[in-house]
This record gives structure tokens, sequence and C-alpha cells, in this order.
């Protein structure tokens, strides 16, 4: 199946207080923003959360967008940018460069094309998005509350990031004396990490979309998985 979404941002004065909203139907969307940044931050945001909200599902995703710098960015621009060490062609720094590595990461293993549509022309999923994202740079603008919507109802709850299994320790009294067997300890004698017996336990940790995409990022910075990283903080 394809889940077709659009996304779009807003920023009143550009830059100003500024949003970013993707939109499937009214029971699926989500919206956000800053108190000052670009149009442009906006587009690219609201693809981002896009990709991290429907993270856990294995549908493809047909993305409409009216932000050609977006559509290019991504599917055009960003290999070559990142073969430069994120730089253009003329040698100077990518703009917006958070997001688009952000992005980069987001894309990895995804099913996905992009489709251009004409802003303001009456596109039912575009004008959907674009009135959410300029919703909340208006709130911004108002420093009122930011409708930041239902988020990926159809796709159910993120499911756990990982599941992480550990092993048991063993303990210093069956290094030293290996052919002598212990009398298992009462659970209450047990210490958090101590088990009754040497088998893996399974942990199951559930995340937000917003937090699986900060443990990702982190794993990446590290050069770990996702999974080894929640087993060392476990």
């Amino acid at each position: 199946m394809t889940i077709t979404a659009a996304a779009d941002g807003s920023a009143l004065g550009n830059p100003g207080p500024a949003g970013w909203a993707w939109y499937i139907d009214d029971n699926n969307w989500a919206a956000g923003g800053w108190k000052h940044a670009t149009n442009n931050q906006g587009e690219l945001k609201a693809v981002l959360e896009l990709f991290r909200a429907t993270a856990h599902v294995d549908d493809d995703l047909l993305v409409l967008c009216d932000s050609q710098y977006v559509i290019n960015a991504i599917t055009k621009w960003m290999r070559g940018w990142k073969a430069k060490g994120w730089r253009k062609a003329d040698g100077k720094p990518v703009m917006n460069l958070d997001l688009l590595q952000e992005l980069d990461e987001a894309l990895v293993g995804r099913k996905y094309r992009f489709e251009w549509v004409k802003g303001h022309a009456n596109h039912p999923l575009n004008e959907a998005a674009d009135s959410r994202a300029r919703a909340v740079s208006e709130a911004y603008q108002r420093n009122a509350t930011i409708p930041t919507g239902p988020g990926f109802v159809a796709g159910g709850p993120v499911p756990a990031a990982a599941v992480v299994k550990t092993a048991a320790a063993t303990t210093p009294a069956a290094k030293t004396a290996p052919a002598k067997i212990a009398a298992p300890r009462a659970s209450a004698d047990l210490g958090l990490f101590d088990f009754e017996v040497e088998r893996p336990h399974t942990v199951q940790v559930s995340l937000s979309a917003e937090e699986l995409g900060r443990l990702k990022r982190r794993a990446s910075g590290r050069g770990v998985s996702p999974e080894e990283l929640l087993r060392d903080l476990i």
C-alpha cells in the first residue's frame, strides 16, 4: 500500500514565526514550528517529521510537496552534497545542514517518491498541510497554543524501538571454582542485574517517533546500532 501525504511549511516574514505540517487526512496529521525560522526550514522539517512518524510501517510513501527546493534537495542534490562533505559545487557550505543530515538518515531503507504540486491551487491535501503550517506560525506570532495534531494514528503506536537481549553475568564464584555449583539465591537477595538462571533476558522499550529519531541519531554519532546503544544504557 502507499501512504499519500502532503508536507508544507510557512514563515511569516521569512524568516519569522514559522510552522511545518504534514497531512494525510483529518485523523492523521501533525504540525510544529519555531519562533524564528525560514520557509525552507519549515518545508524540510515537514518532510522529516512525516518520515519519522511513518518509520514503523512498511508502506510506500508518496509525498506531495509544493517546494521545488525540497524535492530537488532530497532527490537530486543531497547525494552530491554529502560526497563533497556537505558543500555545494561552489564550495560553500550547504544551508539547513542539520535538517538535511537528519533527512538523509530518515530516508535510509524507505520506499518513497515525491510529486510536485502547485501551491495555493486548491489541491485538497496541500491546502490542508499549508493551513496547518500557517496556523502554527500565526500561533507563534500571537504567543498562542500550538496546534500539533494527532500524529500518525493509522499506523498505530510506535512499537518498541528494539528488543534488547542481555546475557546474565557470570558470578565470581563460578569463575574461580567452575566445578562447584552454588545454590541459587532467593529472589529477594538478587540485585537489579542479577538473574536466577544464566539466559538472555528481553527488555522492551516503547518510544515515541521523536524519541526513536533521537536514539537513531545518537547511535549513528557513536557508530553503533540503536540496539547496541540501548543495551549500553540499560
